[in-house]
């Protein structure tokens, strides 16, 4: 069976299961959790692997049952793996059975029975999972979308900052890994040693996030890519709770956006207030309920003597005041911010988002300041990409790339790649780094009239857009 072949046979059971109230984010988490339990028995079976699961969890103790009996199997099943370590326990961790109904969960379970996955190569298996994951995020009204980086995105980031094998790469808000898979596939590229290829697969890649189902989605997609083993890169875990240990080379990330960190908490009298959570830690240089801000100073903290960054951040990092202004600053004396990209709107799942991606280096400390120039690529103004009818993809970002170069000393200015001098911008209010210099459009290409669907849609955006600026300026 093709690869789209198989993507459209898995995808096309969840309409089925959607009538019976399962969600299509917890369609893909049964998946998941059905396709571990396959490939184990496959690798115990034709690669004599020793399995990874108690008895009384392999696949051949589900395949074989029916009815009542399969669905009090299955979740049994779920809660002992929800508590084994290693790989098992991060796929697994906080698993339940979300498919009441025996029959359909059979019929799950011989979709996937009727399927050979270790006979599968390693990119198949792991794009037939990314296409279940872009479906997921594509077609879930809510939620889903927000831990999906367009593709694109991800591989114009990855293809600038050229990670190299033997690097240490993190990303502090991995979602479904998008970014960590693209820098794999980078570096494996670049050799063909096995001890540094072993490295690579086992070592030189992390990931954290919150949110469990996450993080459970994100080891299920690098295993399926082969990376990780019995243990895996990814954990759950709220990043900005501690600095931790460990320093890297590289990062690359698009934190959640959204809105201030807060607890809702009830008082005796039945009334709900809501107090924001500031991040206490001895290296931020201020304490901000901003998470955005809060993930830009981590960001800067872990990385080494020399790492580089790219990070995917909202519109408010580059110009709000307070906490915003006195990390920008920082930002431009301790790193050298040599980039800016500004992101079109249309490209995210969450309606309305206006982002940037901040290209930095860090360098030792010294007086002098690191910054001296910031390169900025406006890929926004004038530019109308929706994820249906005309979604960015690599050549929106081609003409990016060649002007990012390999040499800063060598770049050229163009119509949307401008050069600002540190003093220019330490002039600006707020030391503003929200900047843009291409006009505006006022007429509507008569070739490219805008559809009133569409004209609809960019007013949502905006009205969006908007709403979540104040929602981070407001007290």
């Amino acid at each position: 069976m093709s690869e789209s072949a198989l993507i459209g046979k898995v995808w096309n059971y969840a309409s089925i299961l959607r009538d019976s109230g399962v969600s299509y984010t917890d369609y893909v988490s049964q998946i998941t959790y059905l396709l571990f339990l396959k490939m184990d028995d496959e690798r115990e079976k034709f690669l004599g692997v020793a399995s990874l699961l108690p008895s009384h969890c392999k696949w051949q103790n589900l395949s074989n049952l029916d009815g009542s009996e399969l669905e009090t199997a299955y979740t049994n099943a779920l809660n002992t793996l929800s508590k084994q370590s290693g790989i098992v326990g991060t796929i697994y961790q906080k698993a339940q059975n979300k498919i009441n109904e025996p029959a359909k969960l059979k019929r799950l379970v011989s979709l996937i029975d009727n399927e050979t996955w270790l006979g599968l190569d390693v990119d198949v298996k792991g794009a037939i999972y990314e296409g279940l994951l872009q479906k997921n995020a594509t077609e879930t009204k809510g939620g889903a979308g927000q831990y999906f980086t367009p593709r694109a995105i991800i591989k114009a980031i990855v293809s600038v900052m050229k990670p190299q094998i033997g690097m240490s790469i993190n990303d502090p808000a991995c979602g479904t890994g998008g970014f960590l898979l693209e820098a794999y596939e980078y570096m494996r590229a670049s050799s063909k040693d096995k001890t540094k290829l072993e490295n690579l697969k086992t070592k030189a890649l992390s990931g954290t996030d919150i949110s469990p189902l996450v993080t459970s989605l994100c080891a299920m997609n690098l295993y399926l890519h082969d990376i990780g083993g019995d243990e895996s890169p990814v954990k759950t875990s709220d990043s900005l709770l501690s600095l931790g240990d460990q320093r890297y080379d590289m990062v690359l990330t698009n934190p959640p956006f959204g809105k201030k960190s807060s607890t809702k908490i009830m008082g005796d009298d039945g009334s709900v207030n809501t107090q924001s959570e500031s991040y206490e830690r001895d290296d931020f240089i201020v304490s901000t309920s901003n998470k955005q801000i809060n993930f830009l100073q981590h960001i800067m903290s872990v990385l080494k003597i020399g790492g580089k960054a790219a990070v995917v951040l909202p519109d408010n990092v580059l110009f709000e005041g307070g906490a915003g202004e006195k990390v920008r600053q920082r930002l431009l004396k301790d790193f050298n911010l040599h980039t800016i990209l500004r992101l079109p709107t249309g490209i995210f799942y969450a309606q309305g988002v206006k982002a940037n991606v901040l290209f930095f280096d860090k360098l030792t400390p010294s007086n002098e300041p690191k910054t001296t120039q910031v390169w900025v690529y406006d890929l926004r103004t004038n530019q109308n990409f929706t994820l249906v009818e005309n979604p960015l993809n690599d050549e929106s970002l081609a003409d990016f790339i060649q002007c990012y170069g390999d040499n800063l000393a060598q770049r050229k200015q163009s119509e949307r790649f401008k050069c600002f001098n540190i003093d220019e911008i330490l002039k600006r209010d707020k030391t503003n780094l929200d900047i843009s210099w291409i006009k505006e459009q006022s007429v509507i290409n008569s070739e490219n009239i805008a559809t009133p669907d569409e004209i609809l849609e960019e007013i949502k955006a905006d009205i969006a857009a908007a709403l979540g600026e104040l929602e981070q300026i407001k007290v």
